[in-house]
């Protein structure tokens, strides 16, 4: 009886041993939800990096990719916040504007962005409005004087689409038609060239490394009107900055303190999320492997390839500025409500 005991003493520890030897990740599967439609640039990112996050993760887990689209990426971020395990088994590619609905107290973000898990996004995103060149509205000063609105192309009220015309409006002065409800910028980028809209706000990234505006560019299609960086970027150096027509039509503080709010979207880039909660060694095992993955010589190759920008943000980072745009003054969430049209 007493070996008995031994002996299953011995192969308790053993099986105890070799348990806590195998990694969490080992023999799993990471599922990454998107909130953006198959083939948009925010479907291939995430795809592209799953690739090579398996190989910095001890376990080499697999990794797919779950479309789940509508409301701007909202439906995919309730999701990841309040369904998915925090066992970082379920990641979340969401907009990176979607804190504003949270800010302004609009029911259907049912997340705290601060409490979210930071994993981390491939690039900081700048943004900028084209235009129509066939038009009525060849410069600022023509938008400013219109009788009538250009007609802007949006998905939802978090979407740059929608987001940055209200915010120059508020700033420059400017008037837009902002229309709602289309699915991505596919459907967009479609109702401009078919002439129902004149214009749209996007990342200056996807402008400038993928069709149709490759094609557009070059027969003078569309041109760039404003753009967000706090420097002119040199391939749209003739576009002037947000902050240089802020000096010229002089808004008001309060105006340029919710353009910072606003404009820090740019910074979240393109993120990727965890439900909170997920124990603290599996964050960090995600994130190192995050931020391998994107220096990975073979996936930085690929990169250049389609024309993707990168200029990773970590997830310590992302956590910290979550928690500053979460924390305003009730003054700057009055006047981002005006804005966003709350």
């Amino acid at each position: 009886m007493k070996q008995l005991i031994i002996a299953l003493f011995f192969v308790f520890t053993v099986t105890t041993a070799i348990h806590a030897q195998t990694p969490f990740f080992q023999g799993k599967t990471i599922r990454i939800i998107t909130g953006f439609p198959a083939g948009d640039v925010n479907d291939l990112w995430p795809r592209l990096i799953g690739q090579y996050m398996t190989k910095y993760i001890p376990g080499n887990p697999t990794f797919v990719v779950q479309n789940m689209t509508g409301a701007g990426s909202m439906i995919a971020a309730n999701h990841v916040y309040g369904v998915a395990k925090p066992d970082g088994l379920t990641l979340g590619w969401i907009l990176p504007s979607l804190y504003f609905d949270q800010l302004v107290g609009r029911a259907e973000a049912q997340f705290d962005w601060a409490k979210y898990s930071w994993i981390g996004s491939p690039v900081q995103s700048e943004h900028h409005m084209y235009m129509r060149t066939d038009s009525p509205y060849k410069t600022i000063e023509d938008i400013r004087r219109a009788a009538e609105p250009p007609k802007c192309g949006a998905g939802g009220a978090t979407g740059t689409g929608f987001f940055l015309p209200r915010l120059f409006e508020e700033t420059l002065g400017l008037k837009f038609n902002i229309i709602t409800g289309y699915q991505g910028g596919g459907p967009i980028d479609l109702a401009v060239e078919r002439g129902e809209i004149h214009c749209r706000a996007m990342t200056i990234e996807s402008y400038l490394s993928r069709e149709p505006f490759h094609s557009w560019r070059k027969t003078n299609f569309v041109k760039s009107m404003i753009q967000t960086p706090h420097k002119r970027d040199p391939r749209l150096g003739d576009t002037p900055t947000i902050y240089e027509l802020m000096d010229q039509y002089k808004p008001s503080e309060q105006a340029r303190r919710v353009a910072t709010v606003i404009l820090a979207a740019g910074v979240f880039g393109r993120p990727m999320v965890g439900p909170p909660g997920i124990p603290v060694d599996r964050v960090k095992f995600l994130r190192s492997a995050y931020l391998s993955a994107l220096r990975d010589p073979a996936l930085k190759a690929e990169a250049d390839k389609r024309g993707y920008e990168m200029e990773p943000v970590g997830g310590e980072e992302l956590e910290k500025l979550a928690r500053e745009v979460m924390a305003q003054p009730p003054a700057v969430i009055e006047r981002m409500k005006k804005v966003l049209g709350n």
